[in-house]
């Protein structure tokens, strides 16, 4: 690196989406993340603009992450990803530091509303499983302890 140099630093992750709240919902419930203050859910039955446009998830302790932008259509991962008609583009890889903590994630992902797309918890070098998340991104979580 060259001293005094401004390299540009990854500020987030953005996702498009069909449903900008229920995508953030997914992945705020499974990493445990919170909302930039303003970008919480309104109380039940209140309108939600920003949950049809844009929304930012933070680390608990406020750094930024993910966030997420609305978009009319989008073509979804399919099964045996990453060969198939929708390429790799993007993808998050995720660790968990056990079998067991990858089973529980594996369980919370499913109830969240992921579609699992491939399952080599078998492997012993490296077990993973791979899932669309509800509107079709890849994500993969794997032991990496």
């Amino acid at each position: 690196m060259t001293t005094g140099t401004a390299y540009p630093r990854i500020r987030q992750v953005v996702l498009d989406t069909t449903d900008v709240r229920g995508l953030a919902e997914f992945y705020r419930q499974l990493f445990g993340l919170v909302y930039r203050p303003g970008d919480e859910p309104p109380p039940a039955g209140e309108p939600d603009p920003l949950g049809s446009d844009w929304l930012v998830l933070r680390t608990p302790e406020g750094a930024s992450c993910l966030a997420f932008q609305q978009v009319e259509k989008l073509p979804e991962a399919a099964e045996g990803w990453p060969a198939g008609p929708v390429p790799q583009q993007l993808h998050l890889d995720t660790t968990v530091p056990t079998v067991e903590a990858l089973e529980a994630a594996h369980r919370r992902a499913l109830e969240l509303g992921a579609r699992e797309l491939l399952d080599r918890t078998d492997d012993p070098e490296e077990p993973l499983r791979v899932y669309a998340d509800p509107s079709g991104h890849p994500l993969c979580i794997f032991v990496a302890p």
